[in-house]
């Protein structure tokens, strides 16, 4: 199958999100398959199950530490994708720790599907703590700032 070809079907298979998609040309055959969020929720769960469980657990005790801090005034993300604090690589970032910001301010930017979504800030306040680094992904409903 020609490379123009299969470079289609997986530009097709990104845009569109479908799961999957198999196509029969001739004798060759060609199955493109996109992760989906199923498929990185069921890998921790088989990770905790497998015999390296006090792995697991040392592992899930750290992260369980940073959530020890209060939320109650977090910012979450409303979507899954991935995290920018500035509109371009080269710009300064939209906030900064100890600035304030007014409820409808622009905080960040959330990549999904190759859409750039600006994520306002819900209400107004001093930006205490910044909890998501550059370019890292998130899920939905993550803290992403502590506005207090």
């Amino acid at each position: 199958m020609d490379l123009r070809k299969l470079k289609k079907l997986i530009d097709l298979v990104e845009e569109s999100g479908i799961a999957e998609i198999e196509v029969t040309e001739g004798e060759e055959k060609v199955r493109i398959t996109r992760a989906t969020a199923q498929a990185v929720y069921a890998a921790p769960v088989a990770a905790a199950a497998a015999p390296a469980a006090p792995v697991a657990v040392s592992a899930a005790a750290e992260a369980a530490a940073p959530a020890a801090r209060d939320l109650s005034n977090a910012q979450k993300s409303p979507m899954v994708g991935t995290f920018y604090r500035a509109p371009s690589p080269n710009a300064a970032a939209f906030v900064e720790v100890g600035q304030s910001v007014k409820a409808g301010d622009t905080l960040c930017i959330i990549e999904a599907m190759k859409l750039m979504n600006e994520i306002e800030a819900e209400t107004s306040g001093v930006i205490k703590e910044i909890l998501v680094e550059n370019g890292q992904p998130v899920e939905y409903g993550e803290p992403l700032f502590i506005i207090e």
